[in-house]
């Protein structure tokens, strides 16, 4: 029985994130990346290049791990960089982006805390003679942006949890459902539009969403959970924005049921951390479905750092280049882990 719920969780994931991705083009122009794509990247342009890489913060656990993936990538192509980030905030991270451009940098990487509040400081980057890419929003003043649609991401997620819905409830017996987002932040806040409109899309008429809580990091995930436990004890099933709000719900949901999983019971997020993937491997966490990116945290590094190539070679076909989602389940999770930092 298990087997064949993740088999069908894995095929609806694989339709989910088809859709989204066609939708993620006609939204947004861009070129759809693709392995070949990243393939034709010369790494060779990277050696000796000087980068500036500027992004949110380095204390969630997805960024880290694929922060310190890319620092390999980058080495082993010859470029000299370096890696900062901005605790998400706007004014630290123009201070930041000023300081690579007085540094000379030969491109400047940008995940903005907010992408209209850097603007200015990349276009005069450019005036500088500096290329400057963007990862996840459809900046103005770039050379390259890489780009993730959040709501088809989130719709991607909601899709995922609903088969999982409609394989172990109905309407007369609906899933409690928890949503952990983070409306803090406006990507973060479209994931989680996205997650409730993929549960609507799938399972409607087959649960309720009990509670709604912002939650970014494990310890505050954990606690959410253990919050709405308290007043939802057959709340069942969970779905976030990110790495953190897995990692929580599942050690809340492990403590719960002391380790002793019901099958109508699942946790389906996004991001890839090996924290994750652990715990997808572990049957006696609820974890059953994460939608990722690239890959592992390696792959993701050797795409963004073909993202470089492309940029400073000037071969970078379009502004956009749309990044792939596929899901990870059970089913694929050993050839994910393995290329993990």
């Amino acid at each position: 029985m298990k087997k064949s719920v993740l088999s069908l969780m894995f095929c609806a994931a694989l339709a989910v994130s088809g859709s989204a991705l066609a939708a993620d083009t006609a939204s947004t122009q861009g070129v759809q990346a693709s392995p070949e794509f990243y393939a034709k990247a010369d790494m060779s342009v990277l050696k000796g290049k000087k980068l500036g890489i500027t992004i949110q913060s380095l204390r969630n656990a997805y960024w880290a791990g694929v922060m310190a993936a890319l620092e390999d990538v980058l080495k082993e192509n010859g470029a000299k960089f370096t890696i900062v980030e901005c605790d998400d905030s706007s004014a630290k991270q123009i201070a930041q982006i000023e300081n690579f451009i007085s540094a000379g940098c030969d491109l400047i990487m940008v995940h903005p805390s907010d992408a209209a509040a850097v603007e200015d400081a990349c276009a005069e980057a450019r005036k500088q003679g500096i290329k400057v890419m963007c990862w996840d929003d459809p900046m103005t003043n770039t050379d390259g942006n890489w780009i993730l649609n959040n709501t088809n991401l989130g719709i991607a997620i909601g899709e995922l949890c609903g088969a999982f819905i409609n394989e172990h409830y109905s309407a007369d017996n609906k899933a409690q459902v928890a949503v952990l987002g983070f409306p803090q932040t406006k990507i973060l806040l479209e994931r989680e539009e996205g997650i409730r409109e993929g549960i609507e899309k799938t399972a409607p008429g087959k649960y309720e969403i009990v509670a709604s809580q912002a939650a970014l990091r494990p310890n505050e995930a954990q606690t959410a959970i253990e919050t709405i436990l308290q007043r939802y004890p057959d709340c069942k099933v969970v779905t976030g924005i990110g790495a953190g709000p897995m990692i929580g719900a599942d050690e809340a949901l492990q403590i719960a049921t002391g380790g002793k999983i019901p099958e109508d019971m699942g946790v389906f997020t996004t991001d890839v951390t090996k924290q994750q993937l652990q715990h997808l491997s572990d049957p006696s966490y609820p974890a059953k479905g994460i939608i990722g990116f690239e890959g592992s945290d390696r792959d993701t590094a050797q795409s963004c750092a073909s993202m470089y190539a492309y940029i400073l070679s000037g071969k970078l076909p379009e502004q956009n280049v749309i990044r792939g989602v596929a899901p990870i389940t059970v089913e694929n999770v050993k050839a994910i882990s393995d290329g993990m930092k």
